[in-house]
């Protein structure tokens, strides 16, 4: 079964949302109990949730934080210490001490250029880990080369790609889309192009609507072909 064949859910996530990590694993678990996981085509989708963030890569986001929101470091230690431990439940390792301050938009692009080459997937989860465990600063042209030849990408292309404007239209595209829906956070996900779901939902939550999507787009399917 190709790709045009499959039911698509597209998934608007920023590299460096916390929740958006946690939400793919749990639409993920709801995934694999689905017997039709392989009717389902997942599209990763462009998204910043601060586009003006300037690159700080000697400040982690605990301190960043703490400066932008007028918390004690302490403060902003506590409220990162509730995320990890939701993280932690779904098998993830946060080091938010470790997580650079960087703008996630040429990471973007790499993600362009990794799904226009079928490794949407791949790079989405390597750029969460990299982000979140790793403390790999997601804005360094090196890294993301790096991170493209471990994609499969050749590297000349990826630093052709990045020392250029190229998969720009389609990040901004991307985003435009978003407001168009009106999605004001993310991760938030679109089934079939009919029904959306905000933020990283229980994986039950994610697997009932799967079901009741995956069932509609079989009528579809079946009287389109009738």
């Amino acid at each position: 079964m190709n790709d045009q064949q499959k039911m698509e859910v597209e998934i608007w996530s920023d590299v460096m949302c916390p929740f958006c990590y946690i939400g793919k694993r749990r639409f993920e678990k709801a995934l694999k109990k689905l017997p039709e996981a392989d009717q389902i085509k997942v599209t990763w989708k462009s998204f910043q949730l601060n586009p003006d963030m300037k690159t700080q890569p000697d400040k982690n986001i605990i301190e960043y934080l703490a400066e932008v929101k007028g918390w004690s470091i302490e403060q902003s230690k506590e409220m990162h210490a509730n995320v990890t431990g939701m993280a932690k439940e779904e098998g993830l390792d946060y080091r938010f001490d470790k997580a650079v301050v960087a703008n996630s938009f040429d990471a973007h692009r790499l993600l362009q250029m990794a799904k226009a080459n079928g490794k949407g997937d791949e790079a989405e989860e390597l750029l969460f880990k990299y982000y979140f465990t790793e403390g790999k600063n997601i804005a360094d042209h090196g890294f993301l080369a790096d991170l493209g030849v471990e994609l499969g990408l050749v590297r000349s292309e990826v630093e052709e790609m990045l020392a250029s404007t190229k998969y720009t239209e389609e990040v901004n595209r991307d985003i435009d889309e978003s407001q168009q829906l009106g999605v004001r956070g993310v991760p938030f996900f679109v089934l079939n192009r009919k029904y959306g779901i905000s933020g990283a939902q229980p994986a039950e939550s994610f697997e009932g609507a799967l079901v009741q999507s995956l069932g509609e787009w079989k009528e579809q399917l079946k009287n389109v072909l009738s």
